[in-house]
């Protein structure tokens, strides 16, 4: 734990406990508030002649190494180094001179010294001092940098980050080598005691956004922080929603690109996935791999993904709609091959839709579930069997599983799971709609849904933003996307004009020319 994240500790004065110049006192009351649990480790030394020391951490939390480390240094000094040949104190020749380690920092609560442990430091205790020290000496076992299996592209980084909190900040602080990244630590969590980070480029990220931020954070009372989705409900502006209003992420080149445009990320210890905020609702179906190939396929690929979208939300509704009041939009020979499908059928067609639905989202649930190895074997077999078992029964016609099958596969196109999830929950509110009222049904519910994406915010960005409202110099990376030449200017969330990121390709051409010039000159 650095010196940042100790400014971020609020305590209150009132009720913290100060350490004692008596060391037996300060063993006592960490063992009173830890108890004497076998994982306690407390080693007495003597140092100094006549001064004795005690190092206390807890086993399987610190690295042994580190710590074995940190004895020797300490039983190995030498008398010249000592404190009482020294202006200095024995504490402070300890401290600055005998602790072969890198970080070490000074505290003079009990409350400091117990959450320095449960973090896996090592405290070292003087007798005759009422403060100790907290050597760095953590060394969970940890899972190392792997590729995210959540969102993989074909092209592009294949790191993401990890439950570690120093290793997801050292990912981004390597994705941009910039003395404008800063990071402001918090610890959240009464009992969890979950240290947060807050990242954002300085001079691009808006200081209205982070004091509102920095705000919604520092409100937060609660137990337990163990994942980042605890703190996206605490500080999302509107809970009752399907739509995502804080875009999660594994991979450390979307959050450094993220901040790059003025987004600010939230990294959580504990979790791999991290925070990043304002959004819009285009961001979620932008992917890296857009930005990382050619322009004309991403845009493709993107325009792919909204016709996914509003495939996976409106296909079951309008086939629901059309055969059951607006038959006659159909070509005849099409109508009468559904017709011949359903003869048999018993159900109605909003009744069979919302069998099927349901059958499938409990295989995707399933296929979740259950362990890997089997898991896709039984949601593939099971859908095969299930489809074409009720098919042959005559409960379920073949044109509804074909419907239901690719609303099912077009949902899994979408980037972002929260977005794709959001299409899942309003499909079945549409399903309803046409059920009853038909087209006019579908159409009721689309303005509905256009009325509250209008209505989010993301602190205090508009979600459909730059759509409503206008701001034509964003809409070159929204339906489509622009060359990287032609993208000169970062994406502004506010009234403001975006910051200028990229000279003019002539600019770049005329700097090339000089140099080249230069270089003729200098022959």
């Amino acid at each position: 734990m650095n010196e940042e994240i100790k400014k971020g500790i609020e305590q209150d004065d009132k009720d913290l406990k100060r350490l004692s110049a008596d060391l037996e006192i300060n063993i006592k009351m960490v063992t009173d508030e830890l108890g004497m649990e076998p994982d306690i480790m407390i080693r007495h030394l003597h140092m100094f002649k006549s001064s004795r020391v005690a190092i206390l951490y807890i086993a399987g939390m610190t690295d042994v190494n580190a710590v074995n480390l940190l004895v020797m240094s300490m039983i190995t000094e030498s008398p010249a180094g000592s404190g009482e040949d020294q202006e200095e104190s024995p504490f402070q020749s300890l401290m600055f001179r005998s602790l072969a380690i890198g970080g070490v920092r000074k505290v003079d609560s009990i409350n400091e010294v117990l959450l320095a442990m449960l973090e896996g430091n090592t405290i070292v205790m003087l007798d005759g001092s009422n403060e100790a020290i907290a050597a760095y000496t953590c060394g969970v076992e940890k899972r190392s940098v792997e590729e995210p299996s959540t969102q993989t592209v074909v092209r592009g980084p294949k790191e993401g980050f990890t439950e570690t909190l120093h290793i997801n900040t050292g990912l981004i602080r390597n994705k941009i080598k910039s003395t404008n990244l800063r990071m402001e630590y918090r610890i959240i969590g009464h009992q969890t005691r979950t240290t947060v980070a807050l990242i954002f480029m300085k001079g691009i990220a808006d200081e209205k956004v982070l004091a509102e931020v920095r705000r919604r954070l520092d409100l937060i009372d609660t137990d337990s922080i163990l994942e980042s989705g605890y703190i996206e409900e605490f500080i999302q502006d509107k809970t009752f929603t399907p739509f995502p209003l804080l875009q999660n992420t594994e991979r450390p080149d979307a959050v450094a690109a993220g901040l790059l445009e003025g987004q600010f990320a939230i990294v959580v210890d504990g979790t791999p996935f991290v925070l990043l905020a304002p959004v819009t609702f285009v961001k979620f179906f932008q992917s890296s791999e857009d930005y990382y190939q050619r322009y004309d396929i991403a845009t493709f690929l993107r325009i792919i993904r909204f016709f996914s979208f509003f495939a996976s939300m409106l296909l079951p509704s309008i086939y629901i709609a059309i055969t059951t009041f607006h038959q006659e939009m159909l070509p005849t020979q099409l109508l009468i091959s559904i017709a011949a499908q359903r003869e048999g059928v018993p159900f109605p067609a909003l009744v069979e839709a919302m069998i099927m639905e349901f059958t499938f989202e409990i295989l995707r649930e399933a296929g979740v579930r259950m362990p890997r190895i089997i898991g896709p074997a039984i949601s593939i077999v099971g859908a095969l069997v299930l489809g074409q078992s009720a098919v042959q029964a005559g409960l379920i016609s073949a044109a509804m599983v074909i419907v239901v099958s690719f609303t099912a596969i077009a949902s899994f196109v979408i980037p972002s799971i929260n977005m794709g999830t959001a299409a899942r929950l309003i499909r079945f509110l549409l399903m309803i709609l046409a059920g009853t009222f038909g087209v006019f049904g579908i159409l009721a519910g689309l303005m509905m849904i256009l009325t509250h994406l209008s209505s989010l915010r993301s602190f205090g960005v508009s979600y459909l933003t730059p759509i409503s409202p206008l701001k034509p110099g964003n809409l070159k990376d929204v339906f489509i996307r622009v060359p990287w030449w032609a993208m000169k200017k970062r994406p502004s969330y506010d009234n403001h004009e975006g910051t200028v990121r990229q000279g003019t390709p002539s600019s770049i051409s005329d700097k090339a020319a000089d140099r080249s010039q230069k270089g003729g000159e200098k022959k």
